[in-house]
């Protein structure tokens, strides 16, 4: 059919009720695109109508070159749908009628960039995944402003957003070799000995609590690298060159005051797994892919987790190798999220003390002489964090501002002063060794492999009423898989709202594809990594049955995935025995 086809359609069923929408579902030759209606909601409450405009090359024009590997196609595909998110504000008119009617999204996403569905570059063509609530008075379709919509917004939408002569062609470049010069320094930290890299200039502080947006470079202060800890780094785009601090492998330590930006730079190390657009100020902070931010969590469940290097000899002999609680506290939910972000494959663990269980980090020796070993069953972070590094490989970077205890186990201490940090390691070795503790170490037994556990399918029931299949992502925080929440607050890595969406989906296709009872948790996230690296996110959509839509899904890491199906409240494991 054509563009007058759908104008056609839509003068017929103007002041019909809103079912009659459905009668657009279809696709629609335009000349320089096709229009796909996908999906016609039933109510103009519901969710937006489901469309997507594809573009061939020939018409579009994009450069190959800025797709030319995966990374470029990742840039590229962002870029894009940012400029099809400024293209609709500018065309459309918005809100006109009931309920969601007149609206246009693409899932845009934040300050960083990740792998999405919303837009898809192909060396054929290149297409936009949108939503769309169509016009209604009441449940009355509104067939003109529909038109206006789809027969002459949208056309403006593609020729200014996906045409290459159209669009602002230097700073798509600039976009995409931005994010290929991050990707390089993260596949160069290993060779450098290094977990990560913060760019002298970076702007770390936000402009507030309530946003993830830069402050104003005329506020901030700019890091800049201690001397002893400069890195320089060749990347294959402009600059050619960049300096800035590298943070070792091993133990570090960020210490100082109140308010001089310890937690803003362990904040932007946490983030910096992620590549971050231009302007962010943050993107040249690249952190290592598998770091994983560590917190206590009171309250959360967990499922024979083998918590015995942290937390063992529970009184009346409770044992922890297979640790199962509805309701851990503190210090057992932190020695919980440690083994379980190990067990698929964590090599950097990022902690605050702000967010720790204080009885979990340390025992100074005044509390050791009160309450003798034998009647504590917690061996403090401070005794196992060399042993994680030493025999597992995994580094630890940890903001610390009361306890110089952990001055005799780190080996970088950097302190943040008015924002800037200073190498200050010669420093607090001097004063380890002229004020010596009188702790004692408290490691009854070397530290183990981690035990491996593997999830139970018949723990997961996606479904919800009548439907077999009910998963829904309420907010970045929140996953509701059939009946059962998924809690995420406390998983701080989680940075759009569309990650949380294809983590349900994921952990559904995980339990359909993946899971029989015996493999492995890692096993399984591995698999889903592969997935997705040879099939792409679209794999996750069930629209292919008539149900969604597959351009809003953002790509999770493996440890978020992981992290929800251990915080699903029903899921159950059988732990590998050693």
């Amino acid at each position: 059919m054509t563009k007058d086809d759908l104008r056609r359609i839509l003068a017929r069923i103007d002041g019909r009720g809103y079912k009659a929408y459905k009668d657009i579902e279809g696709s629609y030759d335009f000349g320089a695109f096709t229009l796909y209606v996908d999906h016609a909601q039933g109510d103009p409450f519901a969710s937006p109508s489901l469309v997507r405009v594809r573009v061939p090359q020939s018409m579009a024009q994009l450069p190959s070159s800025l797709f030319a590997n995966r990374v470029r196609r990742v840039a590229l595909q962002d870029f894009l749908a940012r400029q099809v998110a400024g293209a609709m504000r500018h065309v459309t008119r918005g809100h006109r009628g009931t309920g969601k009617s007149g609206l246009m999204f693409i899932d845009e996403g934040g300050q960083e960039v990740l792998e999405r569905t919303a837009i898809v570059v192909r060396n054929e063509w290149v297409e936009a995944r949108l939503q769309v609530g169509l016009p209604a008075a009441g449940r009355t379709v509104l067939g003109r402003q529909a038109e206006e919509m789809l027969c002459r917004e949208l056309p403006q939408i593609v020729d200014r957003a996906l045409l290459w002569r159209n669009l602002p062609q230097r700073e798509a470049q600039r976009f995409v070799e931005c994010v290929e010069n991050q990707e390089h320094i993260r596949a160069r930290l290993d060779e450098l000995h290094l977990i990560a890299f913060v760019a002298d200039g970076s702007i770390l502080p936000r402009a507030s609590g309530a946003t993830d947006q830069p402050m104003p470079a005329a506020q901030a202060v700019l890091f800049k690298s201690p001397d002893t800890l400069r890195t320089t780094i060749e990347l294959p785009n402009s600059p050619s060159l960049i300096a800035g601090m590298g943070v070792p492998k091993g133990v570090t330590l960020i210490v100082g005051g109140g308010y001089h930006g310890k937690s803003t730079l362990l904040k932007a190390l946490e983030r910096g797994v992620y590549p971050h657009i231009p302007g962010d100020g943050r993107e040249y902070v690249v952190t290592s892919r598998d770091a994983v931010k560590i917190r206590a969590e009171d309250g959360r469940r967990v499922e024979k987790v083998d918590i015995s290097p942290f937390i063992a000899d529970l009184p009346y002999g409770r044992s922890t190798t297979a640790f199962s609680t509805d309701d851990a506290s503190g210090s057992t939910s932190q020695a919980a999220n440690i083994v379980e972000a190990l067990e698929v494959g964590a090599k950097v663990l990022l902690l605050d003390e702000d967010t720790s269980a204080t009885n979990f980090m340390i025992r100074d020796a005044r509390m050791q002489a009160l309450v003798a070993k034998a009647h504590e069953p917690i061996t403090p972070f401070v005794d196992r964090v060399r042993e994680l590094y030493e025999r597992l490989g995994v580094s630890t970077v940890l903001v610390m501002g009361g306890s110089g205890d952990y001055f005799d186990v780190a080996d970088t201490v950097i302190m943040m002063r008015d924002y800037l940090p200073l190498d200050v390691t010669a420093d607090a070795k001097r004063i380890a060794q002229s004020l010596v503790t009188q702790r004692k170490v408290e490691t009854p037994q070397p530290l183990q492999a981690i035990a491996h556990r593997a999830p139970l399918p018949s723990s997961f029931d996606p479904s919800r009423g009548r439907r077999e299949v009910k998963i829904d992502a309420k907010a970045v925080d929140l996953i509701l898989f059939g009946s059962d929440p998924i809690d995420l607050r406390c998983v701080e890595q989680l940075v759009d709202f569309s990650q949380t969406r294809a983590i349900g989906y994921a952990i559904h296709r995980a339990v359909e594809d993946f899971m029989d009872g015996k493999a492995r948790l890692r096993d399984v996230v591995d698999a889903l990594e592969r997935l997705f690296d040879e099939r792409g996110l679209d794999v996750l959509d069930p629209f292919h049955r008539g149900e969604e839509h597959p351009g809003n899904f953002a790509r999770p890491r493996r440890y978020e995935i992981a992290a929800a199906i251990n915080r699903l409240r029903t899921v159950r494991m059988q732990q590998e025995r050693h």
